[in-house]
């Protein structure tokens, strides 16, 4: 018995805001001088970001316009975790909720009460009674639906939610599990000037993605999860780090990151091929979590593929940023939408990257 991805859906809040404008918020809040603005801007148009979404519209407003930060020159007083988690309280479930329907709506005539399993997945905020059984009241889900929740992984976590869910396909024949990740990653930003910060401010977005597992795909096409590897990088585990904070969640992003996995990821994809049933020179396609540019160039020159072929890494980078976990079902929508006839029985090669320094991987069979 198997797991198949019969739907994918994504979400993202209201606010659309250019990176450009996101820059002159950054300039002004961390007060810097002419030679700072220059290498922060050069640093913004680096990443290949053109847009970012949050649930804050206060990064493309002018100072005298913000709804979450005061309206001061240094943000001050600035907002403590509490009132950052009020603002997760109120937004997540809406672009949970959103991404869900997206995803179910996909199928013609699937049911919602037919779903046993509800996965949530979020690692930048959390509350009880949580996202989950807001979720399950929202979507009038049966309320004896499974709940597990998966939290503060980073990046990597829809890999540890599918590996879940796949376990349970697998046990189950009847089993219909719904997984549902979430960030709010704008409501933790930190205004230290510090390289790490500079760069995480950078990158992170919101949004929301949902996917379903069954044991028997609803329709086409689908994907069949083929299996998983991960590896732990543990001697650089503080070069991607997340850390509860009085003032929200501080992220620890170093520079390093693109190099120490280029070190790690050769190895992982081969143990991964290792570990399938089946022989596997070369995949067909590629969906890689955007971490960043310069990772998505790592991964290419280590694993023998070309930009082209990562293409919807790119373009979920260059539309929405690295919106945490949700990213890596954005970068398998946009290749979902773009299968064929021709791509049937083709593999598809998933890798992800988060704290710890985790590095995931997981191969699928295309159903079309």
């Amino acid at each position: 018995m198997q797991a198949y991805i019969s739907a994918i859906g994504t979400a993202v809040p209201k606010y659309k805001i250019e990176q450009s404008k996101i820059a002159e918020f950054m300039c002004k809040v961390h007060q810097l001088t002419e030679v700072e603005k220059n290498r922060l801007q050069a640093l913004y148009r680096a990443t290949g970001i053109e847009s970012r979404y949050s649930v804050l519209r206060d990064y493309g407003s002018g100072k005298g316009d913000f709804s979450f930060y005061e309206n001061s020159d240094d943000l001050e007083p600035f907002p403590g975790t509490q009132k950052r988690m009020k603002i997760y309280e109120q937004e997540a479930k809406d672009l949970a909720y959103n991404a869900s329907l997206d995803c179910l709506n996909s199928l013609k005539s699937f049911r919602k009460e037919l779903i046993t399993h509800l996965i949530t997945v979020s690692c930048t905020g959390m509350y009880a009674p949580g996202l989950d059984i807001d979720l399950v009241n929202k979507l009038e889900l049966k309320p004896s639906v499974e709940r597990t929740a998966i939290n503060f992984m980073g990046c990597y976590a829809a890999f540890s939610a599918l590996k879940v869910g796949s376990a349970i396909c697998k046990s189950d024949p009847e089993a219909k599990v719904l997984i549902v990740c979430v960030e709010l990653c704008s409501i933790h930003f930190q205004k230290n000037k510090s390289e790490d910060n500079m760069l995480a401010n950078a990158l992170f977005a919101d949004g929301g993605a949902a996917i379903l597992l069954e044991s028997q795909p609803s329709g086409q096409p689908a994907l069949s999860i083929e299996n998983f590897h991960c590896d732990l990088l543990s001697k650089n585990a503080e070069d991607m780090a997340w850390k509860v904070s009085d003032f929200g969640f501080e992220m620890r992003l170093s520079s390093y990151v693109p190099d120490i996995i280029r070190e790690g990821i050769r190895k992982l994809v081969e143990r991964l091929k290792d570990s399938l049933s089946y022989p596997i020179e070369h995949f067909d396609k590629y969906a890689v979590h955007p971490g960043g540019k310069k990772i998505l160039e790592a991964m290419e020159e280590e694993v023998g593929f070309c930009k082209k072929e990562n293409k919807y890494a790119y373009e979920v980078l260059r539309n929405f940023g690295n919106m945490s976990s949700p990213t890596i079902l954005f970068v398998l929508k946009a290749l979902w939408l773009d299968l064929t006839k021709s791509d049937d029985q083709g593999t598809i090669l998933s890798v992800a990257f988060g704290p710890g320094l985790t590095l995931e991987s997981m191969v699928l069979k295309i159903h079309c």
